[in-house]
């Protein structure tokens, strides 16, 4: 066990820390707002009038992403049932609405390509630290298991990380019931397991899951986006092994 403390908070006995992806260990906003970007260009072009609205939805505004929309924090699946309500106010069926979402994220992902983003500065160095003070370490991501398992093989984290979980069926963010599955994959209990994350959903569902504690990141300063931590920090560097 480890105890752990960020800026004046301290959490003892820590067995496992789980790690959301996007916004916390790794820069994707660039990416995602692209993905956005051109999901909603090729909706549109099937059904002009659209686009606007769907980056409004996505949480894009220019070149600015909301770290707290959806195409920042939902799940590929609850992306794709958004983009669809939007399709089906034109008068389409729901399940055309569906293949058409579905359709233009698969097209917008193909042409960005699959490789992952960059690293946040201190991800890589955390990861060491924690991995060395022989804390289980997880990532809990609202994208899919492979997507998962792309970053961790792509940035070389094999060595630190344990478990690499997405939501592919199922639960998502922020049900309680994904933290207790990571944790039982990790064979921890969710008592002694902290989780990290830049989003409410993260807070909520480790909350509601009793997990140790909630560690909210927010790289620009917005608090009311990780509502709930019992502790915010704007950079990794502030977690630290006692």
């Amino acid at each position: 066990m480890a105890t752990i403390k960020c800026k004046d908070v301290t959490f003892t006995n820590i067995q496992a820390i789980l790690f959301d992806k996007n916004g916390t260990l790794e820069d994707s906003e660039a990416y995602l707002r692209s993905l956005g970007q051109r999901g909603a260009r090729l909706i549109d072009a099937q059904i002009p009038g659209t686009g606007e609205p769907l980056l409004m939805a996505f949480g894009i505004n220019g070149d600015n992403l909301d770290p707290a929309g959806l195409i920042a924090v939902a799940s590929r699946h609850q992306t794709e049932i958004a983009a669809a309500a939007y399709i089906a106010e034109t008068g389409r069926g729901w399940f055309e609405s569906l293949a058409i979402a579905s359709q233009a994220l698969d097209e917008a992902e193909k042409y960005l390509g699959t490789t992952p983003s960059p690293l946040f500065v201190g991800s890589l160095e955390l990861l060491k630290s924690l991995s060395q003070a022989g804390l289980k370490i997880g990532i809990l991501s609202a994208a899919t298991t492979p997507e998962v398992r792309d970053f961790v093989k792509h940035h070389d984290l094999s060595d630190y990380i344990q478990l690499s979980m997405g939501v592919d069926e199922g639960p998502t963010k922020p049900d309680p019931a994904l933290f207790l599955q990571a944790c039982n994959a990790l064979g921890v209990e969710p008592s002694v397991t902290l989780m990290v994350g830049d989003s409410v959903g993260d807070m909520q569902m480790a909350r509601n899951a009793k997990a140790a504690g909630c560690i909210g990141i927010t790289w620009i300063n917005k608090l009311d986006n990780v509502q709930g931590a019992d502790v915010v920090i704007n950079q990794l560097s502030d977690i630290q092994v006692v």
